[in-house]
């Protein structure tokens, strides 16, 4: 991109050379016109009305729909940007050199403005590489999409010429700066091997498998803890968001063990979600983001070690690989061979009163798990374990250690009953603990999870357990502070400059007619 603009500069910047590339444009269009056909031009003319009146929004609006129905919203964010920055470009370029019109032809279709850049080979263009880099999956797809919409950009090119509005070196100095800018901005911010266009049940979390991670995850893997991998597999992927699971096969060895990939994709959603916590809620969570992926993996490491250490069933560590500096990180821990998640187990007393007893632990090492859902909650023979302890809190405040028993006991009811848990609650936690977990508890304070897991199971469990407790007035989990106010108010202004500056953008290149 850069060489063409330095191109521009040292070809336009003196009369000679550019009058030199303009006889030469005219050597093509020359015949072109002189040669026309009656029928041919009223085609061509069509087709130069479509691109320019047409083409550009229809083309655009297509990008935009189909990024929000797909929740790209990414993808549609760079799309936009490279829009903006294409049509700035393609202005400030046009009034500095001030090409006009092929001189002596007649022209037949509709202009405005300076010949150089062409401004809709150059719109259309970025449309058609924001379907192709937005909307349209890697491989032979992308492949012949390319093809196909290069023969199409061939014909309005040819059609920009014969009705003689634009030079040759118009439309493919055009076709060059919208490709080279768009490819660029969607390889820089939205890379394949992170936000792969793909369409199916996956999240963005997880990170596809491909030959060359595999085997850097297995050299990374033989270096650092010496063992062997025969098999890698993603799984329990529906209750993973932040993290993608494998399980790891061993070369001669019985068993396997578990292990996440934490990637730049996760910290990035780790900071929004935080973000969008503080700005809801407050301190409702602990909302300091990670800096580092490194820092990520190495606190949830430093968890499992601590909640070993104080005898919280969780899977025991075994280290962290790094797989690409600062970027991709794995952590490997125990496989918790014929462990079922909750809500697939039977949950009968024993299992209950493990549960709750595995809360009082928590409470006794100084730790909130700060999302127990039946995902996370495992059982082996009658045996409750905890699992994903990254967004775990050290030294936590009252209510949120209270909201961990509420969860703990609302999933269990779930398999059960909220008598029968509640009975076997009140033999570890006083009655006002119980009456606090729940008087803590509301629709924000449940993981997404067991929310859906309470609405399908139709029960109205939450209020059961609140009538079965003692009667305390709602804890306020809402805090208010100055971070939060000059938060709120810098994403509320950001956001509307932005808005302002989509809306002033797809207004001035035609998108809204």
């Amino acid at each position: 991109m850069w060489a063409v603009i330095w191109a521009w500069f040292f070809l336009f910047g003196g009369d000679t050379l550019a009058s030199w590339i303009t006889r030469r444009d005219l050597e093509v269009t020359g015949p072109l016109v002189e040669n026309r056909v009656g029928w041919l031009s009223d085609a061509m003319e069509a087709v130069n009305d479509v691109a320019v009146n047409w083409l550009v929004p229809l083309l655009g609006w297509v990008v935009i729909v189909g990024c929000v129905m797909t929740r790209r919203f990414r993808h549609l964010l760079v799309y936009l940007a490279v829009l903006t920055t294409t049509a700035g470009l393609v202005t400030l370029i046009a009034w500095e050199i001030k090409r006009p019109r092929p001189f002596g032809a007649p022209i037949l279709g509709d202009w405005e403005g300076y010949a150089h850049p062409s401004r809709p080979i150059a719109l259309i263009t970025v449309a058609v590489m924001g379907i192709a880099l937005s909307l349209v999956p890697s491989g032979r797809a992308r492949r012949v999409f390319y093809w196909s919409t290069g023969c199409g950009l061939a014909v309005i090119g040819f059609a920009q010429l014969y009705v003689a509005v634009d030079h040759p070196t118009d439309v493919l100095t055009s076709i060059t700066m919208a490709v080279a800018i768009s490819m660029v901005a969607f390889r820089l911010i939205t890379p394949e091997e992170v936000f792969p266009v793909k369409y199916g049940t996956g999240r963005s979390a997880h990170l596809p498998l491909t030959g060359r991670r595999q085997a850097a995850i297995r050299q990374a893997l033989a270096r650092r803890l010496g063992v062997t991998v025969t098999e890698i597999e993603r799984v329990g992927l529906e209750g993973s968001a932040g993290s993608t699971p494998l399980l790891l096969t061993l070369d001669g060895e019985p068993g396997h063990l578990f292990a996440k990939i934490y990637a730049r994709n996760h910290l990035r959603a780790d900071r929004w979600y935080k973000l969008g916590r503080t700005l809801l809620y407050g301190r409702l969570e602990d909302e300091q983001p990670f800096n580092s992926v490194r820092r990520l993996v190495q606190h949830e490491d430093y968890l499992l070690h601590l909640l070993t250490a104080n005898d919280v069933p969780v899977p025991h560590p075994e280290g962290i690989v790094e797989i690409t500096p600062d970027r991709e990180y794995l952590i490997v821990m125990e496989f918790l061979e014929g462990a079922i998640e909750s809500s697939g187990a039977e949950v009968n007393e024993t299992v209950i009163d493990d549960g709750l007893d595995v809360v009082s632990r928590l409470w006794s090492a100084g730790v909130a798990h700060r999302d127990l859902k039946p995902a996370n909650i495992m059982v082996r023979d009658d045996e409750v374990m905890l699992i994903d302890v990254a967004f775990s809190q050290v030294q936590p405040s009252p209510w949120r250690q209270a909201v961990d028993l509420a969860n703990m006991m609302l999933v269990l009811a779930l398999r059960s009953s909220s008598e029968k848990v509640y009975e076997r609650a009140r033999l570890r936690f006083t009655d006002l603990e119980l009456s606090e977990a729940f008087a803590a508890s509301r629709g924000v304070t449940l993981p997404s999870q067991l929310r859906h897991e309470i609405r399908a199971d139709g029960r109205a469990l939450l209020e059961e357990f609140r009538a079965l407790a003692p009667r305390h007035e709602p804890v306020k989990i809402q805090r208010w502070s100055v971070r939060r106010i000059g938060l709120s108010a810098g994403v509320l202004l950001v956001t509307t400059m932005t808005v302002a500056a989509i809306i002033g953008g797809l207004s001035d290149t035609g998108y809204f007619g």
